[in-house]
Parts: structure tokens; C-alpha cells; sequence
């Protein structure tokens, strides 16, 4: 493969990084944030359900968020779709969301500033993504207090992701 052909490659992977580092980052900052955690209480990994749960739902997003009409109309989103493979995408971002709801996974990826900071991610495209979160965990049947600390992983990464007008 060329060298275009591995940072197209490149690329793609750090858009799903983002999605993945959102729910990652998320749930790491709240968790440090939070009362001092009692060594008894299940951990947002477990709640959900671990990986068998958690893979599922990131798949759902992930396909969601390819098919969605804000996101197809930035050309940058689009491309980096075509140029990354999406099972990859899929894997690092279930991994990102497992380390950071507090699983035995580890991402070893870009962070998401050098993720995205190419695809000019705009507010609009951010409150599509943290929609389509909502209704895929409301398809899984998560209940709301899991949704919550999940959207709050999520918003814990905006600064990193969406580009702002003064930027």
C-alpha cells in the first residue's frame, strides 16, 4: 500500500477514534470526577454489560453514523469513510469505549484532537452524533442513568472534536 494510501487509512481511523474517544474520555473524566469510588460499586464496563454489550451498541452508532444525512454532507466525513476500513473503526472505537467506561480493554490510537482536527467537525454534526448515541442506546434498551454517564464521557471530549468559530 502507498503512503496516500495509509494516511487515507490513517484518517478514517481517527474519525472512529473520535466517536470511541468520546464515550472513552467521557466516562474516564467522570469517574475521576465522582465521589471517590467504592471499591463494591459496579463499574459503568460492567453495568452495561462488558464487551458483549458494549460491541453492539458501538457497531449500531458506527453504522448509524455512516448512513446519516449531517454527516454525509461534509465532504471530509465522507472521504475519510471511504478511506478507512469500518471493521477497524469498529474495533478501536469499542476499545476506546471499554478502557474509558472502566473495561480491561486498552486503546493504543491517536488522540482525538489529531483525529479529527482535519474534518472541521461543526456543532451541528456534534449534536447528530450525541442523537445518534441516544437513539442507539435507547435501541439496546440502556437504561437512563447509564445513558447519561455515556452522553457525559461523550461531552467530555467536544473541545477536542468540534471546530469553534473563534478556532
Amino acid at each position: 500500500m502507498n503512503k496516500l494510501g495509509i494516511q487515507k487509512l490513517v484518517f478514517l481511523f481517527l474519525v472512529v477514534f473520535c466517536l470511541v474517544s468520546l464515550l472513552a474520555a467521557m466516562g474516564c473524566s467522570q469517574q475521576k470526577a465522582a465521589a471517590p469510588p467504592e471499591t463494591s460499586s459496579p463499574s459503568l464496563y460492567e453495568r452495561l454489560g462488558g464487551i458483549n454489550n458494549i460491541a453492539p451498541l458501538i457497531d449500531d452508532v458506527i453504522e448509524r453514523s455512516y448512513a446519516n444525512e449531517v454527516f454525509e454532507a461534509n465532504p471530509r466525513i465522507v472521504e475519510a469513510h471511504k478511506r478507512f476500513p469500518k471493521a477497524v473503526y469498529k474495533f478501536n472505537a469499542t476499545a476506546l469505549a471499554c478502557q474509558g467506561m472502566g473495561g480491561p480493554q486498552k486503546y493504543t490510537g491517536r488522540s482525538l484532537k489529531e483525529a479529527h482536527q482535519h474534518l472541521l467537525i461543526t456543532e451541528k454534526e456534534w449534536q447528530e452524533l450525541i442523537h445518534i448515541f441516544r437513539d442507539s442506546m435507547d435501541s439496546f434498551k440502556v437504561p437512563m442513568q447509564e445513558q447519561n454517564e455515556v452522553i457525559g464521557m461523550i461531552e467530555s471530549t467536544k473541545d477536542d472534536i468540534v471546530v469553534s468559530a473563534t478556532k
